[in-house]
């Protein structure tokens, strides 16, 4: 029955209703699934962020982006006496599993950029480094804005082709917005072997392991010269010898500054690909066991007669 004002203002105006609430259950959702599933009204619930005092602040920051209310007891408003201009509205809100997209809300700039500018304030005021990540987490919701990207092609295949590509530079920008940036085409790597150099193991084998893997950091570096066609080491003593972001540039052979040539990798996937392959070799040396195709044999295979038959690989 609270939901009711609520559900009949979004029906009148023939507009899409999404509820951002502490939790949903019993009546109020029954309600909820029968107006959707009658096609009375468009509807969607979703929970609420946070916790505590930190969930009332971001239903708060929610409000301001779509220009409405919060609607609570605290601040004087019930569900019963709801109207539909005390609710905020948005050009689009996409709504799925693990999170949910406000595009173009109705919020005034310049309260949202007083609502940031409060943020702000309270980050300077507190000392908790966990308190402060949360506060900026809600200053780039509510100043980054939200981008709609749109992909066409002559075709098809080339549409799919492309949105694959925008998924995978929208990845790559979340991975980026998280850890930083570094020089990409392998030269980060490259410049943390200068400061592992002198790293030394208590034992011959550690020392072995050691130089494995400050041999692989190189191999980046050396396939995408290799993949450009040019020789991986001359290229690679070429940066070495340089500093910084210096690099080398395989789309048109220059040496450079990486950064400046727009050429960069997301700190996380750089970190994240050389954990995961120093697990994965892990693994395979504390392996006992495994199990392969047994080569055959070409030169059995080119002498006169019928010819091998063949067989069924052997394990070992």
């Amino acid at each position: 029955r609270d939901l009711l004002p609520a559900l009949e203002g979004a029906s009148k105006a023939n507009k899409p209703l999404l509820i951002v609430a502490e939790d949903i259950e019993g009546e109020a959702l029954a309600t909820l699934v029968i107006n959707s599933m009658r096609g009375i009204v468009k509807v969607a619930a979703v929970k609420a962020p946070g916790f505590g005092d930190r969930r009332k602040a971001m239903l708060q920051d929610l409000a301001i982006v779509t220009g409405g209310q919060v609607i609570s007891e605290e601040v004087g408003l019930t569900l019963e006496k709801v109207k539909l201009e005390d609710l905020g509205t948005a050009k689009r809100v996409v709504v799925d599993k693990e999170s949910t997209t406000i595009i173009g809300g109705s919020g005034t700039e310049a309260e949202i950029s007083a609502r940031v500018d409060q943020i702000r304030a309270q980050m300077e005021a507190t000392s908790s480094d966990y308190d402060k990540e949360k506060l900026q987490e809600r200053i780039a919701k509510l100043a980054g804005g939200v981008a709609v990207i749109k992909v066409g092609a002559a075709t098809e295949v080339e549409m799919k082709e492309k949105k694959d590509r925008v998924d995978d530079a929208l990845h790559a920008t979340r991975a980026a917005v998280e850890e930083g940036i570094v020089p990409g085409g392998g030269v980060a790597l490259i410049r943390a072997l200068e400061n592992l150099g002198e790293l030394k193991g208590d034992n011959v084998d550690q020392q072995t392991g050691i130089s494995i893997a400050l041999r692989a950091m190189e191999d980046p570096l050396r396939f995408i010269v290799s993949n450009a066609g040019d020789e991986p080491s001359v290229v690679l003593q070429n940066v070495r010898q340089g500093k910084g972001n210096y690099g080398y540039n395989a789309s048109n052979g220059e040496y450079g500054d990486m950064v400046e040539m727009g050429i960069l990798d997301p700190t996380k996937v750089t970190r994240s690909a050389l954990q995961n392959a120093a697990s994965v070799a892990g693994l395979m040396i504390t392996t006992e066991c495994m199990i392969a195709d047994i080569p055959s044999d070409d030169k059995s295979s080119g002498s006169g007669g019928g010819g091998d038959m063949g067989g069924m690989g052997g394990m070992m």
